[in-house]
């Protein structure tokens, strides 16, 4: 069941059904001249009034609610359940409306002399039952009633350059890099990832124009390689592990500037075969 196809109608729905819960346990009726302690009964303890009106509002608020959030209508003898949840709510708010005349079901046990009103209960469960029956007709006629009720989830925000993408370190993908095109060869259809190219289609990297502007990637290595320190020292600073991906901030000459997890920074002087994301 998908929530986000819910409308604020079907929100509305929702509320007048949980209103109509509450009201089923408070006092249907109320006698004047009763103290406190009289054993007044609430809707769980009146079959016609639990049946009439509790049960066919919420019972029409679920048919209205799930019919919503389906992505596949049910029928019952060819209808679909969002207007049988509709004569529900209606049904309930007419039966209700006939409760608040008649809150005590024509009883009177003292010959006539005890004065019956509507209980908090009642008042309760026909606001309830009302507020059901108008959002259940007026959500597919009222443009306010038809937008929806979870709004819709944010994109993601741009990650600043240089920062770890969201799901973890490395290309913004799932998984670890998948066999690609090599930095600066020619794709070969079917080729498997690092198998030697043929050699008339082989090339080198290509050095950066000069002049020209360099735009950051990620890439991956196929085997193991140092990265050494920008300063030309001969030592290795960290080593470039297959199945990451790393982030080519710079390029000099065949040699890429390489950003590493914990964000140093050194010279990958060994470009073949790299594959780009």
């Amino acid at each position: 069941m998908n929530i986000r196809s819910l409308t604020r109608g079907d929100g509305v729905v929702i509320g007048a059904a949980v209103l109509l819960l509450i009201a089923s346990f408070l006092d249907i009726y109320s006698i004047d001249g009763a103290g406190d302690s009289a054993d007044i009964p609430n809707a769980w303890g009146s079959g016609p009034l639990l049946l009439s009106v509790t049960f066919a509002g919420l019972i029409g608020a679920a048919l209205i609610v799930v019919a919503r959030g389906l992505p596949q209508l049910p029928k019952v003898a060819g209808i679909e359940l969002g207007p049988f949840g509709i004569a529900f709510t209606v049904f309930a708010a007419w039966s209700a409306l006939g409760n608040i005349f008649d809150p005590a079901g024509g009883f009177d046990n003292n010959g006539g002399l005890t004065n019956f009103g509507a209980g908090t209960g009642l008042i309760l469960s026909l606001v309830a039952t009302l507020a059901l029956a108008g959002a259940a007709v007026a959500t597919p006629l009222v443009p306010a009633l038809k937008g929806p009720l979870l709004p819709a989830p944010k994109p993601a925000a741009p990650q600043p350059y240089g920062g770890q993408p969201q799901g973890g370190y490395g290309y913004p993908g799932a998984g670890a890099p998948q066999p690609g095109q090599p930095y600066g060869g020619q794709p070969q259809p079917g080729q498997p990832f690092g198998t030697q190219p043929q050699p008339q289609q082989a090339q080198a990297p290509q050095a950066q124009p000069s002049g020209g502007e360099f735009s950051p990637f990620w890439f991956a290595v196929p085997v193991p390689r140092p990265l050494f320190a920008e300063d030309g020292s001969p030592t290795p600073i960290a080593e470039l592990a297959p199945g990451t991906w790393y982030l080519a901030v710079e390029q000099r000459g065949p040699s890429l500037v390489a950003q590493t997890q914990d964000g140093r920074r050194g010279v990958l002087q060994d470009t073949s075969g790299i594959q780009r994301g």
